[in-house]
């Protein structure tokens, strides 16, 4: 069954930016399994997650509106998290990223970390590339820091030599407990200990390298494969390639987001390609053969005698590359018919004798459609 990504976030289809971010947040606050505790509640997360994905991006909202989920799979692609399936894990990282908290403490009450080996935490950077570049792909080495595990002490905060010791005041629980009583009963509260901050230890000897803290910061260099026909707001994302966890858990991961430059000649719309072509008036009139760059480099189009100012021309397979699948959108070709600001006597004598004989211009259609009303039918076609 096809999803309704509007319905899942319960808005309309001409909902603005504001109104599908404040429905996500209101969903996800909902539905987090953290806060719920029915059987559905994760997956409602997930689904509530990914609509909110498509319908933040406007490529992808667009893509979706004219052809559904299968036009976002086959166009401007998922939010990469691999370029697969939306999981659970993909949802969590996109709702770290828009409540910017660093734990579940931060949103729903204070609650003590457990024990034991601990996941690092996830790097994200953004990387501009250029539209050329997102056609054709492009391999970078991007440099950042993460927090490694600290060599000096293996990654227990403590001296060599010296160990951690259980937290006198918790028992290494790392969790303190108060009984509050009232007129209606007895109230039991659990916040981290203060002593140890949740950890259930102490550290008495810290090591000289880390101060304790068991991981160091060290600059690193990753490379990453930009896969062709990747847009604004995909990601790339790197298992396990960033922060080192805790107590022996493992590595975060490297979260990559991509922006694609504006191009000074082409507007992208999906996995097509907008582009803007002057012609001359004897051009539109006559007809004729014109060189029309493309992203790729430049291609023959064929003006037809007659062609009106605003009418798009499709360039089949001209376009972008779909992203992760076979295939290549098109260019749309607006034509715009060009009116000298200034012309010679030569040209302004041609012109007269023209005016001699040319007939009157038609009335304007009422119904005659607007350059965006072309474009979307170029589009639908």
């Amino acid at each position: 069954m096809a999803k309704d990504f509007y319905s899942t976030l319960g808005v309309s289809r001409d909902a603005d930016t504001d109104q599908i971010k404040k429905a996500y947040r209101r969903l996800a606050m909902e539905y987090h399994p953290d806060r719920n505790s029915d059987t559905d509640a994760e997956e409602r997360f997930r689904e509530v997650t990914e609509a909110y994905e498509i319908l933040r991006n406007p490529e992808k909202r667009s893509l979706y509106d004219r052809y559904g989920e299968a036009g976002v799979r086959r166009g401007a692609g998922q939010p990469d998290f691999g370029f697969g399936g939306f999981s659970f894990s993909d949802a969590f990282d996109v709702f770290m990223r828009e409540f910017g908290a660093t734990g579940f403490g931060d949103l729903f009450g204070a609650r003590a970390r457990p024990s034991g080996p601990r996941r690092g935490s996830t790097v994200r950077l953004t990387h501009a590339i250029t539209l050329e570049e997102a056609a054709t792909g492009a391999d970078r080495t991007l440099k950042l820091a993460v927090l490694d595990s600290c060599d000096r002490c293996g990654g227990s905060g403590a001296e060599p030599g010296s160990a951690p010791t259980t937290c006198a005041t918790c028992g290494g629980a790392g969790e303190v407990r108060q009984v509050q009583r009232s007129v209606l009963g007895q109230f039991v509260s659990v916040r981290p200990c203060p002593t140890c901050s949740g950890e259930g230890t102490t550290i008495d000897n810290p090591c000289t390298t880390c101060r304790g803290e068991s991981r160091v910061r060290r600059a690193r260099r990753i490379k990453i494969d930009i896969p062709p026909g990747i847009s604004s707001d995909d990601y790339l994302k790197l298992r396990e390639k960033g922060n080192a966890g805790t107590s022996g858990g493992p590595r975060g991961d490297i979260i990559v987001q991509i922006e694609v430059e504006p191009h000074e000649r082409f507007e992208r719309r999906g996995d097509d390609l907008v582009y803007n072509l002057a012609v001359t008036f004897s051009q539109a009139a006559l007809g004729a053969e014109v060189e029309v760059p493309t992203i790729d480099g430049s291609a023959k189009l064929t003006i037809s005698p007659g062609i009106q100012s605003g009418q798009v021309l499709r360039m089949r397979g001209s376009g972008m590359p779909r992203l992760r699948s076979a295939g290549r959108g098109d260019q749309l070709v607006r034509v715009q018919v060009w009116t000298p600001t200034k012309v010679t006597d030569d040209q302004k004598e041609a012109l007269e004798r023209l005016a001699e004989v040319e007939g009157e211009p038609p009335e304007p259609r009422k119904d005659d459609p607007g350059f965006w009303e072309r474009v979307k039918a170029a589009f639908t076609a």
